[in-house]
């Protein structure tokens, strides 16, 4: 972006809307407050913090701006993305109907989820989109159910939990972004040795990796950045427009930092949670693993290889919190929350109330799970 002109006066816009001041620079003048304001902006909402508005800090400024009920939402290619569409799935998460993970992607799992709630709630056309009756139902009804979006963090457990707790012939993808080809190939070889089946990316474009590491159906994305000008490692994960973060990915990453700053003797930098596109894109646990200076981590490759086979054994052996938790039965596709919504939209009382989805404990099919009945006068 230009350091002046109308569009960094657009871009100071944006920001003052969303509440980032740069009222210290000339309107259009690209100074030290709107870099101030970019910096915080990126801070936010998970982005790298290097106070320039390159592609993806643009992108997210635009989502941003967007509010349930702007425009229509829909599946189509290339999928909409925003915040709008964060809200939708935060919404459709916390009455029980599985959007996915909350990032802001209309993709495949969101248009299931919002036909199964037209479904459920009687609307004559279950199409998927998001138009001004559905919209107006479903902040009718999303208005009453209290608690958060449980959906995707029952999902993703379950899959944790029914995988093999050994990374033998786990499926591992290894990404890096440029300049780490040779320590990636290392990294291959270590985890081949190991057991597990393994494929490498190499793409400057995280968008690209995340689509690539889809199709090759990977059961965990394992990136790796250079970090030039900085000494240490950091780990970051996916965490969602509400707040609930990948609990596969944050431990993995807790795994990777307990694991390998201490071997590399680097300043531990930290655990994470991050939008990148990378972690926001893929659907699998993913983190990106940031390593600095060159000279270390290309004189220690070998190490670092070592380490990351070694935390990604013991994350395999305990991808979880509370592995004692048992998962969810029900089948994946179904929403386990379809009878209780259907009771709810027949306004079927009970004691006090009437019924909603939200977290608790109860059972299902003989399994006990995070979820429950609440009620509200």
């Amino acid at each position: 972006m230009e350091s002046q002109g109308e569009s960094v006066r657009d871009l100071q816009g944006r920001l003052s809307a969303l509440g980032y001041d740069s009222g210290g620079d000339d309107a259009g003048g690209f100074g030290p407050a709107t870099e101030q304001a970019v910096r915080a902006f990126q801070l936010e909402r998970g982005l790298r913090c290097d106070g320039v508005c390159g592609d993806q800090t643009w992108s997210a400024l635009v989502e941003a701006g967007l509010e349930l009920g702007d425009r229509l939402l829909y599946y189509k290619r290339p999928m909409l993305r925003g915040d709008d569409v964060a809200d939708l799935q935060r919404r459709l998460g916390a009455l029980g109907f599985d959007a996915g993970k909350v990032d802001g992607i209309f993709g495949v799992q969101t248009n299931l989820a919002l036909r199964d709630f037209q479904r459920n709630v009687g609307l004559t056309v279950d199409d998927g989109i998001l138009g001004p009756e559905t919209l107006r139902m479903l902040l009718n009804v999303s208005g009453r159910a209290h608690g958060p979006d449980i959906m995707s963090e029952i999902r993703e457990r379950q899959r944790l939990l029914e995988g093999p707790r050994t990374i033998m012939g786990m499926r591992v993808v290894v990404g890096e972004t440029g300049g780490l080809a040779a320590l990636v190939d290392g990294v291959r070889r270590a985890l081949g040795r190991s057991g597990c089946s393994v494929n490498t990316l190499h793409d400057p474009d995280e968008s690209v990796q995340a689509r690539l590491a889809n199709r090759l159906s990977g059961d965990v994305y394992l990136g790796l950045g250079l970090e030039p000008d900085m000494a240490g490692c950091g780990t970051a994960y996916f965490v969602g427009y509400n707040g609930i973060g990948s609990e596969g990915g944050r431990r993995l990453a807790e795994t990777v930092q307990a694991t390998l700053p201490s071997a590399l003797g680097i300043p531990d930098r930290g655990v994470r949670g991050m939008r990148l596109p990378v972690l926001r894109e893929t659907r699998m646990p993913a983190v990106m693993v940031e390593l600095g200076p060159p000279s270390v981590v290309v004189e220690h490759a070998v190490t670092v290889a070592a380490a990351l086979v070694s935390a990604l054994a013991c994350w395999a052996s305990s991808p979880c919190d509370d592995p004692s938790v048992p998962p969810a039965t029900t089948p994946v596709g179904r929403s386990p929350v379809a009878q209780p919504f259907r009771a709810l939209k027949r306004g079927v009382k009970v004691r006090w109330g009437y019924a909603c989805w939200c977290p608790g404990f109860a059972r299902w099919n003989g399994q006990a799970w995070r979820c429950g009945w609440q009620s509200w006068r």
